[in-house]
């Protein structure tokens, strides 16, 4: 995609590559100055995925989630606590037990010893959740990074509409002071004056929703990076440079290295971990006991030693194993769903790329070079008195008509772009702008 000047070198670093590269680079490979230094100038795709992997919102909670997975796998792997007890029999009783000289004190300690690998099993449990949380934070930046795209293609597009409005309204005050000549020298009706001042204010009109359309998309960029204030004047981009498109089976082929279907493989290794441990409860853990027992009425004490053994624990543990073994079935079945729905989705969105790549070549390389040229040998004729108003005023109408489709086009190129990009987790390279693609 034009807005990504470097590519980076797996989908596994995709983040880091467009974190780091980006956000030191410029469009010409030079590096950056200091954000807060270049925070009133101009703003590169680089510099706004830098500040809003830093800053987004959604992406704070991570690093606490993460801290408390940490937790989890310490607590994981500690072993069964030791517990010592106190027991007294024979004591504030009746009779010859009603105080404590017949009684029997026992001062015990019992350690659970896990047979069946109950230990090994929870850390490697734990330890595949915090993997699955990492890259459910890769797939939440790459979100984030999408976004920001998104939003980085609708002001360059905005801003390029505001240019065209501004054209538009100098356009239509060239037209108002062109009839105004030929009105005062009675070669045109008065009704065209009035009809090319309407049109002039409406032009205007265009140009403030313009303005605020384009201020609207600024702030709604700066929200990516959690502040409610554009802090720069425009935005480093190229609206119509195009990538030259691989074919589609080559894009196809990314899908398994973007997160979200590392996501899967990362759920695939939690749920083994938990049907491995589901299985080791199938035996039975041992808790030994050891302690002295005194013994008041004979003054003697003597040691007590013990084992405890819970019976039926394959029993106990089968409907947890059933579970676990029918939760990873579903992994696969969600995955071969999503890899299916996922491919459907790209293939939509490259036919579509491809159809607004050849509109915008289409546009900017055959339509708006004849309609200038028609704009130009109507206006001469105007200006000679060979067309009236109308035709002056559909000339100019259907070359800036021309010229808005142009930028619609190629930011619905660019969004298309970015959905791709998002979807194969990894940028795509952008070729040189053709001579077709040059501007007008």
């Amino acid at each position: 995609m034009f807005l990504y000047p470097v590519r980076a070198p797996s989908a596994r670093l995709l983040v880091a590559g467009l974190a780091l590269a980006l956000g030191v680079l410029g469009p010409s490979g030079a590096p950056l100055a200091d954000s807060a230094a270049t925070s009133a100038g101009p703003l590169s795709l680089g510099q706004a995925i830098e500040r809003a992997l830093a800053s987004n919102p959604a992406l704070a909670g991570f690093a606490f989630a993460l801290t408390a997975q940490d937790a989890r796998l310490a607590q994981a792997g500690q072993r069964p606590v030791m517990e010592a007890s106190v027991e007294i029999e024979n004591a504030l009783g009746s009779g010859d037990y009603n105080s404590f000289d017949a009684a029997e004190s026992t001062f015990a300690l019992s350690q659970v010893i896990e047979l069946g690998g109950k230990r090994t099993a929870r850390r490697a449990a734990a330890q595949s959740g915090r993997q699955l949380l990492a890259v459910e934070q890769q797939v939440a930046q790459l979100d984030v990074l999408a976004e920001v795209t998104r939003r980085f293609v609708g002001v360059a597009a905005a801003e390029e509409e505001l240019v065209l409005a501004r054209e538009r309204v100098g356009l239509a005050r060239d037209t108002v002071d062109g009839v105004a000549l030929r009105v005062r020298a009675a070669k045109a009706p008065e009704a065209e004056l009035l009809r090319s001042r309407a049109a002039l204010t409406r032009d205007l009109l265009a140009e403030q929703r313009a303005a605020a359309a384009l201020k609207a998309a600024r702030q709604g960029l700066a929200a990516t990076w959690g502040t409610s204030r554009a802090d720069f004047s425009n935005v480093q981009a190229d609206l119509y440079r195009m990538p030259v498109l691989a074919d589609f089976e080559a894009l196809a082929a990314r899908l398994d290295a973007n997160p979200d279907f590392l996501r899967f493989a990362s759920v695939a290794r939690l749920r083994d971990a938990e049907g491995r441990l589901a299985r080791s409860q199938r035996r039975s853990d041992l808790e030994v006991l050891g302690g002295v027992r005194r013994l008041e009425e004979v003054n003697d004490q003597a040691l007590v030693l013990g084992i405890s053994v819970p019976l039926f624990a394959g029993r106990r543990a089968a409907p947890a194993i059933a579970e676990a073994d029918a939760l990873r079935a579903l992994v696969d079945v969600e995955r071969d769903a999503a890899r299916l729905e996922a491919r459907t989705r790209l293939y939509g969105l490259y036919e579509q790329l491809r159809q607004a790549m050849r509109e915008t070549d289409s546009l900017r390389g055959d339509v708006l070079p004849q309609l200038d040229e028609a704009l130009g040998a109507t206006r001469y004729a105007y200006e000679r008195g060979r067309y009236g108003y109308l035709e002056l005023a559909d000339a100019q109408a259907a070359f800036l008509e021309a010229r808005g489709a142009a930028i619609a086009s190629a930011a619905t190129a660019q969004q298309l772009l970015a959905e791709i990009e998002r979807l194969t987790g990894e940028p795509l390279a952008a070729a040189p702008a053709s001579k077709a693609l040059e501007n007008p």
